[in-house]
C-alpha cells in the first residue's frame, strides 16, 4: 500500500510548495483537489472549503494538464486523484475534469451526487436522481476512459459500503467505484471493514484515513448529552488502525491510503505524525 495526503489539507501552499513538501516528509503521492474558489472566498484567509492557494480550476486542469504532471514527476510523488466536488449532473464541469484526468493519467476523479440526504426528500427519489445524473457522466468519462469514484461520506447517499456497493453496482467496475473512507464510516455507516471490504470488492478504487473521536456536550436542562465528533491521533481515535490495515491487506488492495486530517494543528506537524504511524501500521499488519 502507498500513501498519500489530500491537498484539501494543504489550503496555504501552492502546487509547487505542496509537492516539494510531500516529497520531502516521504509520502508517495497527493490527492489533488481542482476546484473553483468560491466568489466569497477570494482574498480571505486561506481555508480548506474556502481560498486555496493552489487556484488551479478545471479549466487550467483540462488547458494545461502538464503543470500537474511535471511537477508531480519532478518530486517523485505520484498523482493519487482527482478530489473534485463536481456533482454528477454538471456535465460541462465534467468533461474538462475528464480531459485533464486522462491527459494526467490520474487514476479517477471524486464525483458527487446532484444532493445530499437531509430528511426533505426521500432517499429512493434521491436514488434514483442521481442513477439518471451518473449514467450521462459515465457518458463523458467512458470516451476519455476515466473512472469516477464516489466517496463514502457523512450526509450523503452513500454513507456505508451496503448504500454504496447498492448504487455502484448497477454500472461497471471499470468506469465507476468508491473512496472508501474510514474516517467517515466512523461517524455514519460503520460496518465490518472486512466485510465492507468483500462486498465492495472490484469497485475499492480509493481509501481516505483520518482520526476521529467522540466528545459529549454539555448536559442539557432535561439531563440529556448530545455528542459530537473531533479530529484526533490516529493512535487515539475510534477507529481500529491497525485492524482495518489488516483487513486492507486480506483483500489484497494495494493502492493509495490518502490521509485526511483537519485538526488545528500546524499542517508539518500533523503530516509527520499520520505518516510515521501508518507507515509502522503497515510494516506490522
Amino acid at each position: 500500500m502507498k500513501i498519500s495526503a489530500t491537498t484539501v489539507m494543504l489550503p496555504q501552499y501552492d502546487m509547487e510548495e505542496t509537492a516539494s513538501l510531500l516529497s520531502r516528509l516521504g509520502y508517495d503521492g497527493a490527492e489533488w483537489r481542482i476546484r473553483r474558489i468560491p466568489k466569497s472566498a477570494i482574498g480571505q484567509s486561506f481555508n480548506p472549503w474556502g481560498n486555496v492557494k493552489n487556484d488551479y480550476t478545471p479549466e487550467m486542469f483540462a488547458e494545461h494538464p502538464e503543470k500537474l504532471v511535471d511537477v508531480s514527476r519532478r518530486y517523485k510523488i505520484a498523482i493519487a486523484g482527482i478530489a473534485s466536488g463536481v456533482p454528477a449532473n454538471d456535465l460541462k464541469e465534467i468533461e474538462l475534469l475528464a480531459k485533464g484526468a486522462a491527459a494526467a493519467k490520474a487514476p479517477f476523479i471524486r464525483v458527487v451526487a446532484p444532493h445530499n440526504y437531509d430528511r426533505k426528500v426521500n432517499y429512493n427519489a434521491l436514488f434514483e436522481e442521481a442513477s439518471a445524473a451518473y449514467s450521462k457522466a459515465l457518458d463523458i468519462t467512458r470516451s476519455y476512459g476515466v473512472r469516477i469514484l464516489i466517496e463514502m461520506h457523512v450526509g450523503t447517499i452513500f454513507v456505508s459500503s451496503g448504500l454504496a456497493h447498492r448504487f455502484v453496482s448497477r454500472f461497471e467496475p471499470s468506469e465507476i467505484g468508491v473512496i472508501y473512507d474510514l474516517a467517515n464510516i466512523i461517524q455514519e455507516g460503520y460496518e465490518t471493514p472486512r466485510m465492507a471490504l468483500e462486498l465492495l470488492g472490484p469497485y475499492v478504487g480509493h481509501v481516505h484515513l483520518g482520526g476521529s473521536s467522540l466528545k459529549p456536550s454539555p448536559r442539557q436542562a432535561d439531563g440529556t448529552v448530545n455528542w459530537h465528533w473531533e479530529g484526533a491521533p490516529l493512535a487515539e481515535g475510534v477507529l481500529d488502525v491497525k485492524q482495518a490495515i489488516r483487513d486492507l491487506k486480506a483483500v489484497g488492495y494495494d493502492r493509495f491510503i490518502s490521509v485526511e486530517d483537519f485538526r488545528d494543528l500546524p499542517t508539518e506537524e500533523k503530516l509527520k505524525e499520520n505518516l510515521a504511524y501508518l507507515r509502522a501500521a503497515i510494516a506490522s499488519a
